[in-house]
């Protein structure tokens, strides 16, 4: 901790600490010399030089301490680096369902403004980075927070969270859309019967869609029936797309496939598993694309989908996210390294005007109980 002073030359009070020197030079006592006659004839000799001799010091060391009191708190002492006792915190981002708070601690939602997590759900667009540093230099130093975000975790701003403290890093698994805060697309698997049973193909895509968005698979479509547009199609028949089909993804929309035919180029991977291999090729088709596996969309023929971030990964090729991105929560603990947050110093004039009505309240006793045992 340390002390500064608002008004410096308040100091130049101290000056009046001359006063009480001066009064208690006055008025202490003086001892006049009394000649005797068989003493007169003697020889003089030198007197001794006198010394400066302070009467009742107690008094005046507390008049001293009482001027030298006012004249600081003319100078408005300021004090940093106070510690200040604040409870934990535990955030939630929205979207997520209201946890249990230990007792003694305070529960706020990651939003603007932090407000208490018996209110409703706030709903915000600042990134959820963001939030956490200026939480982090709006709490006290020293207050333990803990953290609740989605995984995956959106309102990235380009940067890891650096922060000035530790924090408890707790991610939730949620829907893709619901860490986001935006509307998955639907997959619409198409009508036309592939020429192997697709059946485990059939639950990998209803895997991806519950995923996506918590929800099931959608209908197949009847005949040469496409989806709408910006739903997501996928085109089961080995067979090259149909007229309708090839249409529909010139218009600028998406398809997805597992027929080496559907288009005529091989085109460019855009996903590979953990060994490097191709697993997602992407086509141009118009103004829309055609995205075609590399082998049946099973997990021992395409081991990429025994990835638990296959669905996301998927999704970032289809329906790439508008900025800030999400990622995985576990890769966003917050470093720490931050400057830590700027203290309010602390006034500590009140403390000044109680020691102040001390001390005049001692010195007046001190004066009067001299006075009533002079008199008596």
């Amino acid at each position: 901790m340390s002390l500064s002073l608002l008004f410096p030359m308040g100091l130049l009070a101290l000056a009046a600490l001359l006063v009480p020197l001066l009064i208690h030079l006055a008025r202490r006592h003086h001892y006049a010399p009394l000649e005797f006659a068989a003493l007169r004839w003697l020889r003089a000799k030198a007197r001794p030089r006198q010394r400066i001799r302070f009467d009742e010091w107690p008094l005046l060391l507390v008049r001293l301490l009482l001027l030298a009191a006012l004249a600081l708190l003319l100078a408005r002492p300021l004090l940093h680096g106070a510690p200040v006792q604040a409870p934990p915190w535990v955030v939630v981002a929205p979207g997520l369902a209201p946890v249990t708070v230990p007792e003694g601690s305070d529960g706020r939602w990651l939003a603007p403004g932090f407000p208490p997590l018996q209110e409703t759900a706030p709903g915000t667009t600042q990134p959820l980075a963001s939030l956490l540093r200026e939480l982090d230099q709006q709490l006290p130093t020293g207050t333990a927070l803990t953290v609740y975000v989605p995984d995956p975790m959106p309102g990235l701003d380009g940067e890891r969270p650096r922060l000035s403290r530790a924090v408890e890093w707790r991610p939730v698994a949620a829907p893709i859309n619901a860490a986001t805060g935006d509307t998955a697309p639907r997959l619409r698997v198409s009508g036309a019967a592939p020429a192997t049973d697709d059946a485990q193909t059939l639950r990998v895509l209803d895997a991806v869609q519950r995923a996506w968005n918590a929800q099931p698979i959608s209908a197949l479509l009847e005949g040469d029936a496409v989806p709408a547009n910006g739903e997501i199609g996928v085109w089961r028949s080995d067979a090259p797309l149909s007229d309708p089909w090839r249409k529909w993804v010139e218009a600028g929309n998406s398809v997805l496939t597992l027929s080496a035919t559907a288009v005529a180029d091989k085109g460019t991977p855009i996903l590979t598993d953990s060994e490097g291999k191709p697993a997602l090729a992407r086509h141009a088709l118009g103004r829309g694309q055609v995205l075609r596996f590399t082998a049946a969309l099973t997990p021992d023929a395409l081991p990429i989908v025994r990835d638990p971030a296959f669905p996301r990964r998927l999704l970032e090729q289809l329906h790439p996210a508008v900025a800030p991105r999400i990622a995985p929560a576990a890769t966003q603990r917050p470093l720490t390294g931050a400057a830590a947050p700027l203290v309010q110093p602390r006034d500590v004039s009140s403390w000044l005007l109680i020691a102040i009505v001390c001390l005049f309240a001692l010195e007046r006793w001190m004066a009067t109980s001299r006075r009533r045992g002079a008199g008596a």
